[in-house]
This record gives structure tokens, sequence and C-alpha cells, in this order.
């Protein structure tokens, strides 16, 4: 039985597409793509700076294709809506720096089969990876983190879709969101924070109004009510955002990107890495083996950690909390992960269940996931209930 929980407020925050942080990812991850195109076997870690008027590529990259890292680095950012001296940043004339050389061969021994010590691909780094599922939104994922995604998504929706009546938005945005809980389920909104960048000209109530609007379509009618406090640009002012407001690094948001700071976190950022490593494609795997056991009604919430050591096929553990929520108990849930064959936490075999080589094959793309989270969107394949009936009969 799961303890009945004092009412308490859970806030969760989200970035836009066009928030420097989230620029480098998009960058990072659209350098993956170009690799993985033409060479699924290509070894990626690529980090990314934006700052005025700049672009910094710097790496390990090898790689069996051409790729011209200038033009996919302006193409991401052009994408993302900064094409004009007048926003401050400018894809077409910004200046861009590579520092980019091949992956070390000692981690390359760890990480290709039929190298080192181990005959299968080992682990690319030691280190914790966490996933979380719970059943408090339809995509099993947590309410405030959920929604905040969904306010900066949909305004960059609109962005991109009608320039002309949002023709007052710019890129850069932040969004915050905190729900009040009962007996562990969030029941209202309570809070709305937006940040959204905006023309010299914009009037106040065009984007607060704006604001209410799409806080009206995304989130469900039962956690909405007339006492919601909203703060829109609450500084008063906006005008310079993205990379000409602040500097932007790969991999800063590592909360945005998974759970917005409920369960928790391996410390391990995603953007910018192939699959070979496990901070990226283990905390994928654990968020599929979570979100079954909750789609699977075994647990109203759940938290899957496994920790690797490099070059080892073999996870080194594999814990689950269902926080007193489980039908069967942690300990039986962690006996089948571990040996009932459902789920299969070696690397190469992560890769392969899950895709992770060939993205462009089953129509998503990891830039995709650099922006609005890495959970909680039916088109990345690790985000599949269909192991559901498999935990069933094995409970």
């Amino acid at each position: 039985m799961s303890k009945i929980k004092t009412p308490h407020v859970f806030t969760s925050e989200s970035v836009s597409e066009g928030h420097p942080d989230k620029v480098c990812d998009q960058i990072s991850d659209a350098v993956l793509d170009a690799c993985l195109e033409q060479d699924p076997h290509s070894r990626v870690a690529c980090e990314s700076l934006v700052t005025t008027d700049l672009i910094v590529l710097s790496g390990e990259i090898t790689t069996n294709t051409k790729v011209i890292w200038e033009d996919v680095a302006r193409d991401a950012v052009r994408k993302i809506g900064y094409s004009s001296d007048d926003i401050g940043f400018n894809a077409d004339t910004c200046k861009v720096l590579l520092a980019i050389h091949p992956q070390s061969q000692d981690i390359s021994q760890g990480v290709t089969a039929g190298e080192g010590a181990f005959k299968e691909q080992g682990a690319g780094d030691q280190g914790m990876m966490f996933g979380y599922a719970s059943n408090e939104t339809d995509v099993l994922m947590p309410a405030p983190i959920h929604y905040a995604h969904l306010i900066v998504q949909r305004l960059a929706e609109l962005r991109h879709s009608d320039p002309e009546t949002y023709a007052f938005l710019r890129p850069d945005s932040k969004s915050q969101v905190s729900f009040l809980y009962e007996d562990g389920k969030p029941v209202r909104l309570e809070t709305v924070v937006v940040s959204h960048q905006h023309t010299p000209d914009m009037v106040e109530e065009q984007l607060r109004s704006l604001v209410v609007q799409v806080v009206n379509e995304v989130v469900p009618t039962n956690f909405l009510h007339n006492d919601i406090t909203y703060y829109v640009n609450p500084t008063g002012r906006f005008v310079i955002g993205g990379p000409n407001g602040d500097t932007g690094l790969t991999g800063r948001k590592i909360i945005v990107d998974t759970y917005g700071g409920v369960g928790c976190h391996g410390g391990g950022a995603f953007s910018g890495k192939d699959p070979s490593k496990v901070d990226r494609s283990a905390a994928y795997m654990c968020r599929y083996v979570a979100k079954n056991i909750v789609a699977a009604k075994l647990a109203d919430k759940c938290e899957v950690q496994v920790a690797y050591a490099i070059g080892v096929e073999h996870p080194l553990s594999i814990n689950v909390d269902t926080f007193g929520t489980g039908q069967a108990s942690d300990g039986r849930l962690q006996e089948i992960l571990e040996s009932s064959g459902i789920f299969d936490f070696r690397p190469a075999r992560i890769i392969a269940n899950l895709g992770l080589k060939t993205p462009a094959q089953d129509g998503w793309s990891y830039r995709q996931t650099a922006a609005y989270g890495h959970f909680g969107r039916d088109l990345f394949p690790w985000e599949k209930t269909d192991k559901t009936d498999a935990l069933t009969g094995a409970v």
C-alpha cells in the first residue's frame, strides 16, 4: 500500500528550442544525425558552444562519412529561427570555429566488439542511469514537466506556422509549471511562469493572452480553474535573448531533458553522444522499462536504475523502486529484469532493440530529442509499451 502524502506543490521547468543551451543540444545532435545517416557505426561525442555571433564545435568524432560540420551547425540554427541580424544571432553570418578530432583508441577498445578484454561491445563509460514513469499523465510522465514542455512547444509551433500573426514572438523562451498534489496525485494547476523573447514593439497583453490561450489548449480541463497565477515576462522586457543574451553549452539542461526533478538523475547529459555512450542509451532503456511496468499496471510510478563499468557489457546492478505502489515487490520486479529475458541491458542489445544507430529508418532523429524532452513523445522507440503482456505474465 502506498503512503498517504501531505498535500504539496511541485514545480518543473522547460526551455524552448531557442534557449542558448538547447541551441547547442540541437547542433550537437544534428552532427550526430549527419554522421549516423551515412555511417551507423560512427562514434560521436560532440560539444557545442554558442554566444554572440559565434558557434564553437568541439569533441571526438570517428566516422567514415564526409560531413561539413559548419553547414550542419548553421542549418540547425536556421531551423530554430535565428536567421536575422535583427534577432541578434544569424545562422548565415555568425562565425563557426571547429576543434574536432577522432575518438581515443583507449575508449574505442572498450566499446568495439572484438577489441579489448571483452568479445562483445562494452559500455562507453562508467556511471549510473535512471528511468522513470508515472501514470499521472496519458504519456506516463510527471505532470509538471509534461505540461511545461507542451506550453513552450505550442508557442514555437505557432511562431513557425503563422509567422505573420505571431511576428512578435522570437525563438528564446522558458516555462515553469507548478501543480498541487494530493495523496501523490496532481489535482490542480497552481502557477504558470512564461518568459518569452519578443520584438521591441510587442504589447504586453499580446503575450499574456496568448500564454493563457495556450495553457487552456494543452492542459486538461480537470486541472484548470479561475485562480491560476500567471507570471508572463515578469521582468517586463525580454528583447535580447538567445545566444546574444546568454552563452549556451551542450548538456546543461539535464533535468529539463528528463523528468523535471522528479526521481533521480545519474548526472550524464544526452545530446551529441552516439548510443555507445550508456549515458544516453541506457537512460533510454531505463525509461522504456519503467514505462512498460507502469503501462502494465504493475505500479503507479516506477524508477529503474542501472550501473555500468567502462568496457564491460553486463550492467553491474539493476534496481527498481515503485515507491510503495507496486502490485509486486520491488525485489520481484528486479529479479524479472535481471533474469527473465524480457529486457536486455547489454549496450549492443539496447542499441539493436531500440534501433539507436539508424533513427532515420524509423522516422525520428536525435535532433528532435534535443528540445521539449527526451521522454513522453511517442515518435521515439523507447516510448513503446510492447512488453506489458510479457511483464504481466512474468509477475
